[in-house]
């Protein structure tokens, strides 16, 4: 039983896997992945994994990346169903892969940010920060794509597929952020300190990074409740906002297993986008862009 509030054990956990692998695979393929295992269930201790063990099947594919101090750590990749099995018989549960490809491992495929809310803010105030993050790169001339974490709250891809670097990306995210808390300082935060996110959503720029990882499309996430991080459409991001019962705007975004499937059958993969669109960061700083808007 590894989510007992809601009756929602390890067979369930690997069965949504399977079902959703069509969808979910093509967004874990040839990327290093960390996973969270929660052996004893969401209410019991819980550890990141980046380094495959050491019984890992020999038909996983694994990838090696050298870590400074940390030597050589094989990071597993998930390219098959079975893979996805293994790792829920595993209690891996959650997980999160790289932003870069092993072929490129210092060259991003998207630019991310993570919106992540400090109470009492939460997953709509998200959505309205995530429609800001929309629009800015709108006016960059990008396409951007939203999905739920799973957790607390909204994350925004801006697919690249096209040659750089994090050098590059990281700090362009960075002062999107900063440009995001200078035009909205009591809702937004671009800084990490837990004292400073009280009532604003935090703008996190920082996952733009070769050691950092972001959970992936379709993940199960270790909450009371089986949620996924969930691709969403933008309609769904502006119509939570304009909801006018609070509680329901909340749980129009918190997505189970059933409702994925669900979602996928009828919309297909709505994050493929995100692994196809070819894009390029344009050369004018986000703070000229968002001015000018």
């Amino acid at each position: 039983m590894i989510w007992p509030k809601a009756g929602f054990t390890k067979a369930g956990g690997i069965d949504y896997y399977l079902r959703i692998a069509e969808a979910m695979l093509p967004h874990l393929a040839d990327r290093p992945l960390t996973r969270v295992r929660f052996p004893d269930g969401v209410d019991g201790q819980r550890f990141y994994e980046k380094r495959a063990p050491s019984h890992t099947p020999k038909w996983i594919r694994t990838f090696p990346i050298e870590f400074g101090s940390a030597g050589r750590v094989d990071f597993i990749v998930a390219e098959e169903r079975a893979t996805l099995a293994w790792l829920g018989q595993m209690a891996a549960f959650e997980l999160h892969p790289s932003l870069s490809l092993t072929k490129k491992v210092d060259r991003p495929t998207s630019m991310v940010f993570d919106l992540d809310p400090g109470a009492p803010a939460d997953i709509v105030d998200c959505c309205r920060i995530a429609i800001r993050v929309r629009d800015l790169f709108a006016g960059l001339g990008l396409q951007s794509f939203a999905k739920t974490s799973g957790s607390k709250g909204i994350q925004v891809y801006v697919p690249l597929n096209t040659p750089t670097s994090y050098d590059e990306t990281k700090p362009f995210a960075h002062t999107v952020a900063q440009v995001l808390e200078r035009d909205d300082p009591k809702g937004v935060v671009s800084k990490q300190k837990k004292e400073l996110r009280k009532g604003k959503v935090l703008v996190d720029w920082s996952q733009n990074d070769a050691t950092k990882t972001t959970v992936a499309a379709y993940s199960l996430r270790a909450r009371d409740r089986p949620w996924v991080s969930t691709p969403v459409e933008w309609d769904e991001v502006e119509s939570a906002l304009r909801r006018r019962k609070h509680d329901l705007a909340v749980e129009s975004l918190r997505f189970e297993p059933t409702d994925v499937l669900k979602r996928v059958e009828k919309n297909g993969d709505l994050f493929e986008p995100v692994l196809k669109l070819k894009q390029k960061l344009p050369a004018s700083a986000p703070e000229d862009a968002a001015e000018d808007g």
